[in-house]
């Protein structure tokens, strides 16, 4: 069926591991379909799952570092994003359009999340 997606491309969209999705089954989290022994997800689940990620899910990455940016330079079609978390100095580049999407401004809290040589930034909710 066109509508079921292996688990290994499921798990790489959401971004965790396969053993990840198989605890989500055990948990109840999530129901796969088997075919040829092989467990597929459906569609509709994954889109389900992807939303439910993208309303405040996390990635797997273990380098996180909490912080608060300090300057924000954009031009064109870059943006350079400087933060400070904790005794670390964290600079990322990115798109412009990604700094702006994420309404990334000085003073706002953030967090560098670092995967091997990349740094990406994510938002993180403000204290009130």
């Amino acid at each position: 069926m066109d509508d079921l997606v292996r688990i290994g491309a499921a798990a790489s969209a959401l971004g965790v591991s396969p053993d990840t999705l198989r605890r989500w089954e055990k948990a109840g989290r999530v129901t796969f379909v088997r075919r040829g022994g092989q467990r597929h997800l459906e569609a509709a689940e994954l889109a389900r799952l992807m939303h439910e990620r993208g309303a405040g899910g996390r990635t797997s990455a273990r380098n996180r570092l909490d912080g608060v940016v300090v300057a924000v330079k954009r031009d064109g079609v870059m943006a350079q994003v400087e933060l400070v978390c904790g005794p670390f100095r964290v600079v990322s580049l990115m798109s412009r359009e990604a700094a702006d999407d994420l309404g990334l401004e000085p003073g706002m809290p953030a967090a560098a999340v670092v995967k091997a040589t990349t740094v990406m930034v994510e938002t993180t909710p403000r204290p009130r």
